[in-house]
């Protein structure tokens, strides 16, 4: 489970998956019965690099999908529901339940974040409902950590990585939501995972899952007979675990940039109370 968080060039090979013949093997009633054709489950399980490429060009030409998100992180739980316009820029509108129970609505449009501001706090920015985050004017790490569940419920990048990581096997064919899939696994050293990730955040990465411990990460993806992920988990030892499911792909959603009177903006906020600690 990269600076375009969500969409990036298609492979520059698709290896093209035909079904196979099954030769018939008698006669009935002086007529040879017709060739047998694998499905696309069965070229799933058996060709497994040719379908993660095409899984790779299908999700890639999608428009958009819903998300669900659950796990932990840190000892925290994470939940998130919501929707992901993968057009350009890419878009999200994720709904956050927090540890305490509340939630709240995040957008990201490119590389900026909105935050829906809880209504008892909007006083302390004049009454403006969404917080302004553009992750160009902060830290690394705290881009990195803002940005990172993003970045990671994206399907394109959840097949590209597993396509990406040798050990891959499947695990067999499976039911996610209701709808038929083929399981794949890879269990990779972090070093060879940090390879898969943005540059931008890999030594942060790489910090993080030191301090916790962690040797080594545990990924699964479950892909549909529409050569569409369903579900993607990715296990980081004691540090955490993240499950994502995807549906309703191609839904036509809106995810508009909220308007400027409702905004603050959090680096012009910071830019404020430096010039106070200067004075």
């Amino acid at each position: 489970m990269h600076v375009s968080l969500w969409k990036k060039p298609a492979l520059a090979a698709v290896a093209v998956v035909t079904a196979f013949a099954v030769s018939a093997c008698g006669v009935t009633s002086g007529a040879s019965e017709a060739p047998k054709q694998a499905n696309a489950l069965e070229l799933l399980a058996s060709d497994l690099k040719g379908s993660l490429q095409k899984a790779v060009e299908v999700t890639d030409e999608t428009d958009s999908v819903t998300v669900t998100m659950t796990g932990t992180m840190g000892g925290q739980k994470v939940s998130m529901q919501g929707f992901l316009d993968l057009g350009d820029p890419a878009r999200a509108e994720m709904k956050m339940t927090n540890a305490d129970g509340t939630t709240a609505v995040v957008r990201m449009i490119d590389a900026v974040f909105y935050v829906e501001m809880p209504a008892e706090k909007r006083a302390g920015l004049g009454g403006k409902r969404w917080m302004k985050m553009d992750l160009s004017g902060l830290s690394e790490t705290a881009g990195t950590s803002f940005s990172k569940q993003f970045e990671d419920a994206d399907p394109v990048k959840q097949v590209k990585t597993l396509l990406a990581l040798e050990g891959t096997t499947v695990v067999g064919q499976e039911t996610v939501n209701g709808v038929p899939t083929v399981h794949y696994t890879v269990t990779t050293p972090v070093a060879t995972y940090l390879k898969q990730i943005d540059a931008m955040r890999r030594e942060s990465t790489e910090e993080t899952l030191a301090a916790q411990g962690v040797k080594e990460l545990t990924i699964d993806l479950w892909v549909d007979e529409q050569y569409r992920p369903r579900r993607a988990g990715l296990l980081m030892g004691k540090m955490g675990d993240l499950v994502i499911d995807y549906t309703d792909y191609g839904k036509a959603v809106t995810i508009e940039t909220p308007p400027a009177a409702e905004t603050a903006d959090f680096a012009e906020m910071l830019k404020g109370l430096q010039g106070l600690t200067t004075t």
